[in-house]
């Protein structure tokens, strides 16, 4: 798998309530729709995506989203400190 592989994969991309909740407490938002929310930031061209081990590892500004490369659960995202 490379990169492009999240990329072509996008529509798969979902996470568990547990996982929205915690997504909308570290990022400090309150989007109801935290999966469009991350699809966005991990389109983004200045996004950069890389894999280590089994996950996807995609920053953007102070924002690292980790995404499990098999089934493409958005396991968490938090801010950096950059």
């Amino acid at each position: 798998m490379n990169n492009n592989d999240l990329l072509d994969n996008i529509d798969k991309l979902h996470t568990t309530e547990l996982g929205e909740d915690r997504i909308r407490k570290n990022l400090k938002v309150n989007n109801n729709d935290v999966i469009a929310f991350l699809k966005e930031k991990i389109l983004d061209k200045d996004c950069l995506i890389y894999k280590k081990g089994k996950n996807y590892y995609c920053e953007i500004g102070k924002i690292r989203i980790t995404v499990n490369s098999y089934n493409f659960c958005i396991i968490t995202a938090h801010l950096m400190n950059k």
